[in-house]
């Protein structure tokens, strides 16, 4: 695959971002698009490797290695390298329904287990991906392709995160027809709300939804199943159904203060931005905005980084990103091998844009926020910490220990909570009588993803937990290929 020498005579190169300072000035993407030729050199170094772990997708230790989805990555490298943008198109949708957006915000576990990254740097697939993508659309080589059958079944997909566009995709193309609920009053789920506009543009969003609906999927916004559409109404109009609500119920931090006007959850702050920002461009002001403040924002991760970048858009006085774990090593260490994730130190968009402004990395490790402290109005004034290490207990497990002496005040006017999720809502798994697993989810086993209820399945992160959008679309895609083998007693859906 690729030029057999290639990884000898090319240098990893990626495209240029947008420099910081200029970025900082609006909401638009921070990627710049990178020469056809560049790309070209960079899918040569996809060596022979013999044993191409980038598209394996399996777990190991809790983390993703190689793609979830099983990208082709080898044979579109190389007809990249050999200039034939749509061949490699082609094998890039055999697997993948939304390339612009796993080649934008995935975090490429591909290149994390690529053979060449165990001496070189690793094969700029993300990249690849994203440019193959790109040129497709700006070629005119995407157009809608409903079926030419329906088979009279009806299927609703609850949710229109990445798994449940997925699933539809997939459903529809098989010739059910597919109705996707969405509770906001825009389709997309995480990748129109979750996710901030400089980092996935949300015509994106609307222009894969407006091909989807071309084909015949329907759209419903502004429709919660389980309270503005009940339960057992959705069975009883549809021959199935398949929830892909998300697991949106974040970590909250219970201390003292925490009710405080000016502490917020993470996904509050953005997908109110986003709105704001889409409805009127920030005009109607209807959004928690970090002008002027001193922001603190709890918890690393992509949402943590995510919040970091759009405070600073806002104009924000200062900010730090408090993270609770001891900073990663710079390279990996020896019990983080290759093919497994390298839990290595990296400066993303939010930190890099930090640095551009403030002159150093926003995030301090090793910390524990243990009060709010208000004013007499009732407004979030400051935060108190203390720093931690970490040691083993009797059972052998690693604990924070708080440092006597260490204890500080920092002052804030908004808190943002980035810790995670714990699982999906209540009110729809409940009314519908599914059963969960031990950490709430929607019990549905890998690879089946039906429920205990008869006709219902579970795909993405309500059956999985808070995870990628890799993961949420590969489960939307397998789901649906379960659904159609329900309806139909035989499938044809990859």
């Amino acid at each position: 695959m690729g030029k057999p020498t290639g990884f000898m005579e090319y240098q990893r190169e990626v495209p240029p971002d947008r420099p910081p300072r200029e970025r900082l000035a609006d909401w638009g993407e921070f990627h710049l698009p990178g020469p056809a030729e560049q790309r070209q050199t960079q899918g040569a170094r996809c060596m022979d490797c013999g044993i191409p772990f980038c598209h394996s997708g399996i777990l190991i230790k809790g983390m993703a290695s190689g793609c979830p989805l099983n990208n082709l990555i080898p044979e579109w490298n190389d007809l990249v390298y050999r200039g034939l943008w749509r061949e490699a198109l082609q094998r890039l949708h055999k697997t993948n329904n939304f390339p612009e957006f796993t080649g934008r915000v995935c975090p490429a576990p591909c290149e994390g287990s690529c053979t060449l990254g165990i001496h070189e740097p690793p094969v700029t697939i993300k990249h690849n991906e994203c440019d193959i993508i790109d040129r497709a659309f700006a070629a005119g080589w995407i157009v809608p392709e409903p079926p030419a059958l329906r088979t009279g079944k009806r299927v609703a997909v609850v949710g229109s995160g990445p798994a449940g566009l997925a699933a539809a995709a997939q459903l529809n193309r098989a010739g059910h027809s597919v109705t996707v609920f969405e509770r906001a009053d825009r389709v997309g789920g995480l990748l129109m709300y979750g996710i901030p506009n400089m980092k996935l543009d949300k015509s994106l969003v609307t222009r894969r939804v407006g091909l989807l609906a071309a084909e015949g999927v329907q759209f419903r916004t502004g429709v919660e199943v389980g309270k503005d559409y009940p339960a057992d109404r959705l069975l009883a109009e549809h021959d199935a159904v398949l929830l892909c609500g998300g697991a949106t119920k974040p970590r909250d931090l219970p201390i003292q203060g925490r009710n405080l006007a000016g502490v917020h959850f993470a996904m509050d702050f953005l997908k109110a931005n986003t709105k704001s920002l889409l409805d009127s461009e920030h005009r109607d002001g209807d959004y928690i905005s970090a002008q002027g403040k001193d922001v603190i924002v709890i918890g690393g991760g992509d949402t943590g980084t995510d919040c970091v970048a759009t405070a600073l858009r806002h104009g924000c006085k200062s900010l730090v990103q408090f993270e609770i774990v001891p900073q990663p090593a710079l390279e990996r260490t020896s019990d983080n091998p290759w093919p497994q994730w390298p839990k290595v130190l990296k400066v993303d968009y939010g930190q890099e844009e930090a640095l551009a402004v403030y002159g150093v990395d926003p995030r301090i490790y090793c910390i524990n926020t243990v009060q709010f402290v208000g004013d007499a109005e009732g407004r979030l004034k400051e935060v108190h910490t203390v720093e931690v290490r970490w040691e083993k207990d009797a059972n052998g497990r690693y604990l924070p220990k708080q440092i006597p002496g260490s204890e500080k005040v920092w002052p804030a006017q908004l808190v943002l909570l980035a810790m995670g999720f714990l699982g999906p809502e209540d009110t729809l798994l409940d009314q519908l009588g599914v059963a969960r697993d031990s950490r709430s989810n929607a019990q549905a086993a890998e690879g089946q993803y039906a429920t205990n209820v008869q006709g219902v399945f579970a795909a993405g992160d309500m059956r999985r937990g808070q995870s990628l959008v890799v993961w949420a679309i590969h489960e939307g895609r397998e789901a649906a290929r379960e659904c159609d083998q329900y309806l139909m007693g035989e499938s044809c859906l990859p």
